[in-house]
């Protein structure tokens, strides 16, 4: 009885570490890395995405641009991404940078190609880029005006809302 209780107990905590892995990876160390917030440049950063396509702060100049981080793994980026594709979908001439956060690439194609996604997306096996932007926390949308400036940031507190994303597009258009 005592090794089933034991069992549960393990079973429970597990469940809610897992839980909370969206909103706060438990990486709290200081690893020189910051958080962005609206009014802050873009920083420098180049990935590869998955089209092959090498995309970089300074190629999204003079362009609106949308930047998500995600992992397909997180209950809130499961939920937060077929909003994306509808921004995809509604904006397709612009630069929409979908980065993985700690995820291999064959983990993210084969999550695109059950949920028929056709959004790009740069597949990050580590931190490295992520850091450039935040600490912890996804999924993490920012919205980027024309001349690389964060206009908008969005969090899993709460999820923003196809409305809430296309006001923002719209806010940093007119800049």
């Amino acid at each position: 009885m005592k090794k089933l209780i034991n069992s549960v107990f393990f079973i429970a905590l597990c469940s809610c570490m897992a839980m909370v892995s969206c909103i706060s990876d438990g990486d709290d160390s200081d690893t020189g890395s910051i958080e962005l917030v609206a009014g802050d440049k873009l920083p420098v950063f180049s990935v590869t995405m998955n089209d092959g396509r090498v995309v970089t702060h300074e190629s999204l100049r003079g362009k609106v641009s949308f930047i998500v981080f995600f992992n397909t793994g997180c209950k809130d980026c499961r939920r937060e991404l077929p909003v994306i594709q509808q921004i995809y979908e509604h904006h397709p001439h612009m630069p929409l940078i979908a980065i993985s956060r700690a995820e291999d690439a064959a983990s993210v194609a084969g999550y695109w190609q059950e949920q028929h996604f056709t959004f790009p997306y740069a597949a990050q096996e580590d931190r490295t880029v992520y850091h450039l932007f935040a600490k912890s926390g996804i999924p993490r949308i920012y919205v980027v005006d024309a001349e690389l400036t964060i206009r908008s940031v969005f969090t899993d507190n709460p999820l923003a809302g196809y409305d809430e994303l296309e006001a923002a597009i719209n806010d940093a258009s007119s800049r």
